[in-house]
């Protein structure tokens, strides 16, 4: 019994030897596989845990818009798609990669035929090779594998949201991203509907590579305002792909609703392109304020960018800094006119039209034709003497010329007009007591007719505003509003000078201006129109050629004119520059002062027609009456009230349809739930934006006029940062 018993345990112990030593030999492989894991592959499997780990991302927030004054969009974001496809996607399977990619490749070629279906299959095909020799070298022991095959570009350009639908409807890509690998990365473009109108003042935005953000014009002056602030996301790996969960929403950036006028500035772009295409200019400036609010209504700076061809390249309006010219003369005129130094009676002898000062001559433009001899000093203005002008200025400041720039200085010419466009000039006057510049003998006379002066020409607009605003100058502005989903900003008028000089000296100019232009012998006789009465000054400067100086004959002239109308009751400023022109002599009333009168006739028709009212009745047809588009009622409304026009309405929202019946408007009610996707069938494109917006979506919009069609349902759940796109016409 006990050898049975001894028999026994030691088989026991026999076994639990065994289990022991397979536990232990267990332990040891755990121990050694974490070692090996732990410091051997751990670099390996911390890069592989970073990739699969949950990260945070942010959300871009949709830029705002920028309008016209009369709420066309004149810059707005649409979003497109660059196109990858990631060769180790889960569930990529090369052979059904392999017996599609030509049938697949066709269908590319068709919705992008500047490549061959030849050329998408053999690009598709060199990204599967590069994935397959990646796994070779994987499976050979190398670690460090580019990582390009993952982000392998396929070979079509950006796509907007319905290109990108018809592309994941294609042989293969229909399978889904784990599958086909084809996944897409977006890119905000900002877009301008109404192509170089107001160009270079809306401005550009960086395209990402270089920066972010605005870059030029309004874009860059309110780029903290159009940006918003960016959301945040939080990244998973769920089922084979990257999932995101939003944590935080992005805020829309707010819209800015520009001071132009789309009428305005196409009338005056058209005016100005027309002008230097039959001079052959090298390029021209035009701009358009109203007198009473420094609102700029338009603004064109074209600049020949090849032979025959002109686009907004620069903004000449703020930033050029060259010499005025004969404008700058009404200056010189004032300050005079203030110390009494001169009367408009005085008379001043110009002789034949030469005079010899310092050194130098001194001409006039009709020094070939004799001159024109003794004159009064309104008339130096009126035939835009420089003889009579240097000769009135010289007899006041020879001995004192600080207190003639001093004068120039008080109307305001030294301001800084704090614009909001950055990179605009400020005028450059010197003073005989600055010691960084040389005054010369010749400085004061040349100086008084718009010489040795540096001068963009918003400065000389903003001083002739000011002689038609009653003598107060203002600034020029380019933002009329500020608007979000809360709240709209309104942008104030500033006064820079509440007085540029006395209300008679005030008189006597505007008397000068107007003579210039209607009186039979004054320089500004091309710009008189007997549509609107219109006061201003000419100006013809001639330009240095660098090391050459100011050659006698050249070709290199700017000329110009500014003024406003009508002259009664001034309502606009304008100014146009001309620089360079191949064609025709040289002269600021046939050339600059044609393009101001062409632009205030436009203008001036244009407020006469609006001005009728158009009044519904038996006798006037309904289909007579202008268009009324879908949107916000108030705005609808006070345009209809402006107009004369007789709706009914039992509105208590804030959105209205227009129905038309048989000889009347009926506005009804339309209901815009929260967190439903807006119905914007038959709004413009600024209440189209601004409700879809509102309810926290992206918009992409084609097109112009109404919206006829939308990408998402109305009514449907609204998802914040959701895409869509609105077609108008």
């Amino acid at each position: 019994m006990a050898d049975k018993n001894n028999i026994e345990n030691k088989k026991i112990q026999r076994n639990y030897f065994i289990v022991a030593l397979i536990l232990g030999l267990l332990i040891v492989s755990i121990i050694g596989k974490a070692f090996v894991t732990s410091f051997v592959e751990g670099s390996r499997w911390i890069e592989i845990g970073k990739k699969y780990s949950p990260f945070h991302d942010s959300i871009p927030a949709p830029r705002g818009n920028i309008f016209s004054s009369d709420g066309e969009l004149m810059a707005v974001s649409e979003t497109y798609y660059q196109l990858y496809m990631d060769f180790w996607a889960d569930g990529m399977n090369d052979s059904i990669l392999k017996a599609n990619v030509k049938l697949l490749s066709v269908q590319l070629n068709k919705q992008f035929p500047e490549k061959s279906a030849a050329q998408y299959e053999t690009n598709i095909l060199i990204g599967l090779k590069m994935r397959q020799k990646e796994a070779e070298r994987i499976a050979g022991g190398e670690e460090n594998v580019a990582k390009k095959s993952r982000e392998y570009p396929l070979a079509v350009r950006p796509v907007d949201y319905l290109g990108l639908k018809a592309i994941k409807q294609m042989p293969f890509f229909n399978l889904g991203r784990n599958r086909s690998g084809l996944y897409e990365r977006k890119l905000m473009k900002r877009i301008k509907p109404f192509d170089i109108l107001a160009s270079r003042t809306i401005g550009d935005i960086w395209d990402g590579v270089k920066g972010v953000g605005g870059k030029t014009g309004l874009e860059l002056g309110y780029d903290s305002l159009l940006q918003g602030k960016p959301g945040e996301v939080t990244v998973r790996w769920v089922e084979g792909r990257f999932k995101e969960i939003p944590e935080i929403d992005p805020v829309p950036g707010k819209d800015i609703i520009s001071t132009i006028d789309i009428n305005i500035q196409s009338i005056t772009e058209n005016a100005l392109m027309d002008k230097l295409k039959e001079l052959d200019a090298e390029s021209g400036t035009a701009v358009v304020m109203e007198v009473k609010t420094g609102e700029v209504k338009a603004i064109a700076n074209l600049k020949r960018y090849k032979e025959g061809a002109w686009d907004e390249i620069q903004n000449y309006a703020l930033s050029d800094m060259s010499e005025p010219g004969s404008t700058f003369k009404v200056a010189s005129m004032m300050v005079a006119l203030e110390d009494s130094v001169v009367h408009p009676d005085d008379p001043v002898d110009v002789g034949n039209g030469k005079f010899e000062y310092g050194g130098f001559q001194l001409l006039d433009h009709n020094a070939n034709r004799g001159g024109y001899g003794k004159i009064t000093a309104a008339k130096a203005i009126w035939f835009s003497s420089n003889i009579g002008v240097a000769k009135i200025i010289l007899k006041g400041y020879e001995k004192n010329p600080g207190k003639y720039v001093d004068g120039l200085y008080k109307i305001g010419f030294n301001k800084d007009l704090n614009l909001e466009i950055p990179g605009y000039g400020r005028a450059k006057i010197r003073h005989p007591k600055d010691s960084t510049r040389t005054w010369s003998k010749t400085t004061l006379p040349w100086m008084s007719f718009g010489y040795e002066t540096q001068i963009p020409p918003i400065y000389t607009l903003t001083f002739f505003n000011a002689i038609a605003n009653n003598g107060t100058m203002i600034k020029p502005i380019f933002v009329k509003e500020i608007r979000d989903a809360r709240k709209i900003e309104k942008k104030k008028t500033e006064i820079i000078n509440e007085h540029i000089c006395s209300d008679k000296t005030l008189e006597i100019i505007r008397e000068m201006l107007d003579s210039v232009v209607n009186h039979p012998h004054g320089t500004g006789k091309p710009a008189r129109s007997d549509l609107v009465r219109i006061a201003g000054k000419t100006g013809t400067a001639q330009l240095s050629q660098g090391a050459a100086g100011y050659k006698a004959g050249g070709k290199s002239h700017q000329v110009s004119f500014c003024g406003y109308f009508p002259a009664n009751d001034p309502k606009y400023s304008c100014i146009v520059v001309i620089r360079r022109p191949r064609n025709g002599n040289a002269s600021g009333g046939y050339m600059s002062g044609a393009v101001f009168k062409r632009i205030a006739e436009a203008i001036y028709t244009q407020d006469v027609a609006v001005a009728k009212p158009i009044i519904l009745d038996k006798e006037i047809p309904v289909a007579d009456v202008p268009k009324v588009k879908s949107g916000l009622s108030d705005y609808s409304k006070y345009v209809l009230n402006k107009l004369n026009i007789h709706y009914t309405d039992s509105l208590k929202g804030n959105w209205i349809r227009p129905q038309w019946t048989a000889d009347r408007l009926v506005l009804k009610e339309q209901t815009i739930k929260d967190n439903a996707v807006p119905d914007v069938i038959g709004m413009g494109a600024k209440d189209a934006v601004y409700a879809l917006e509102s309810a926290g979506l992206q918009v992409n919009l084609f097109g112009k006029g109404a919206v006829y069609s939308q990408s998402l349902v109305a009514g449907a759940t609204a998802l914040r940062g959701q895409t869509i796109t609105i077609q108008l016409k």
